[in-house]
């Protein structure tokens, strides 16, 4: 049995960096991406206008301009405007030949065709969006190992860019194993439970984004469960079992995932809940078989598999903590393992809930992050700051 430390140590150093592939950018959001990214154009592509106003041809001296014409966003006349003239303008319109300034409106007077204004208060220049102030071609605008963000597309649309190279998302295959498994929304009869693993371990491959994964129901038949592992575990980047690992009389996940020729990275982890945690690798391929336990699933999903996928995906620094906060409520508990426990942030503090057996769901309710308690950790005051991950 290992501790936390040398798991997260074992996949950081285990777990692949999956491939990269060119991804549209209107799909591409919360994507990492796989190489850099250089402009392919000038932007702006041309002068342009930064304020409503009036395009000058910059004189120190304060002189009457005669307003001869009028240009807006799209427009694509390229007029010339003569000195001592202006040209109406709006915002994004392109600066006509023979002007190099531009003029707020609210600081133009007015009189019949032409204006006047202080030009003490401007420069040559002045609201002008010259080509090519962004960026030029050849530019790097976004380096490889980049999150794309809502912003990034932004940027990259005003570069004309359509597709982005980024590292793909792993395909997941699940599997739930267990007789007493019951599918929600059906009558229990004695002895079933409903399955709940399925669920928890969906919605968080959905909210990680992952756009290819399939649960499967797999009762405890060693053939069947065999011949299921051998399948999925060949057919999918990630996979991840729910029940059977630990040593009961039917319990046979272990031995199917030796007999597939799933290479063992470890097995158990001296934290609590979930200390019959495998990980394995099969031809590049990551095998997780958790617990059965629900409270264990997401704790080991949390510590282990999510940081693993994210990994693959390419993100960096996956296996820290997302924060470190004060504890509102004291805790006690020495012991030889670490313990993950259910809990709640609040104003820059995290309080640990009650409810933290193994087997009691209420405090899931509420909880949005576990708090990391160190194994031999002394007991820890109100005030004393924990390491927490989030939900």
């Amino acid at each position: 049995m290992i501790s936390v430390g040398e798991a997260k140590a074992i996949l950081s150093k285990s777990c692949p960096i999956g491939p990269s592939t060119s991804v549209y950018l209107s799909d591409s959001v919360d994507l990492i991406t796989a190489s850099d990214i250089t402009a392919p154009i000038h932007v702006p592509s041309f002068d342009n206008s930064a304020m409503d106003g009036y395009a000058v041809s910059w004189q120190k001296e304060p002189i009457p301009y005669k307003v001869v014409f009028t240009i807006a966003a799209g427009d694509v006349d390229n007029v010339r405007i003569k000195s001592g003239t202006a040209c109406r303008i709006f915002t994004g319109a392109p600066i006509p030949k023979g002007t190099d300034t531009v003029i707020p409106q609210e600081f133009v007077i007015k009189n019949g065709d032409t204006i006047s204004f202080d030009a003490g208060k401007f420069a040559k220049g002045a609201n002008v969006r010259t080509k090519g102030s962004q960026s030029i071609p050849g530019d790097k605008v976004l380096e490889k190992g980049s999150r794309i963000t809502p912003g990034t597309v932004g940027l990259l649309a005003s570069l004309g860019i359509a597709k982005v190279d980024a590292f793909s998302p792993p395909s997941v295959g699940v599997i739930i194993t267990g007789n007493e498994i019951k599918e929600v929304g059906t009558a229990l009869e004695s002895g079933q439970i409903y399955n709940t693993n399925g669920p928890i371990i969906s919605s968080y491959l959905k909210k990680m984004g992952m756009r290819s994964f399939e649960v499967f129901h797999i009762s405890d038949d060693p053939i069947t469960l065999l011949k299921s592992i051998e399948n999925i575990t060949n057919r999918y980047d990630f996979t991840i079992i729910s029940g059977g690992i630990s040593v009961g009389d039917y319990d046979y996940v272990k031995k199917s995932l030796a007999e597939v020729g799933v290479e063992e990275l470890f097995y158990k982890v001296k934290h609590k809940p979930g200390k019959p945690l495998f990980a394995g690798i099969k031809s590049g391929h990551m095998i997780f078989s958790l617990p059965g336990n629900p409270a264990s699933v997401i704790t080991c999903f949390i510590q282990y598999v999510k940081p693993a996928i994210l990994q693959w995906m390419g993100f960096k620094d996956v296996w820290q903590p997302a924060s470190y906060l004060q504890l509102e409520t004291p805790f006690s508990g020495k012991s030889q393992l670490t313990h993950f426990l259910k809990s709640k942030r609040n104003k820059g503090k995290v309080a640990i809930l009650p409810g933290q057996e193994s087997f009691n769901l209420n405090a899931f309710g509420q909880a949005d992050c576990l708090v990391e308690i160190p194994e031999e950790s002394p007991p820890l005051k109100e005030g004393d700051i924990v390491a927490t991950y989030e939900w």
